[in-house]
């Protein structure tokens, strides 16, 4: 099955929004560090990429910002409302899993 260019972006947008709708509605209680550890990004990955996307295309977008368009609310009351603390084996995985898929630890 082949697609035009305008499909897939569309297909690609309503995909990417059922993810945001599904991390952020549905299943808030799913925590970054957890997400990090198994998948390998987290919802501070999709903003960034978000942010990254938009300078792309000259676009200027600070971290916060993004972090507001893909958590839906500034991400200081997305950490209220819904961030539990992490244990220490929690913290060392997610350190191992940032590095690996990210960068070094502090990088963001």
């Amino acid at each position: 099955m082949t697609q035009d260019d305008q499909t897939r972006t569309e297909l690609e947008a309503a995909a990417f929004r059922a993810l945001m709708h599904h991390l952020l509605e549905k299943r808030p209680d799913v925590q970054n560090i957890d997400l990090m550890n198994m998948a390998g990004f987290c919802r501070n990955c999709l903003s960034r990429w978000y942010q990254e996307a938009a300078n792309a295309r000259g676009i200027e977008m600070d971290k916060a910002a993004a972090r507001e368009i893909v958590y839906g609310m500034p991400y200081e009351d997305w950490v209220a409302r819904h961030q539990t603390e992490a244990d220490a084996g929690k913290q060392a995985a997610f350190a191992k899993a940032f590095a690996q898929n990210v960068g070094p630890v502090g990088k963001e």
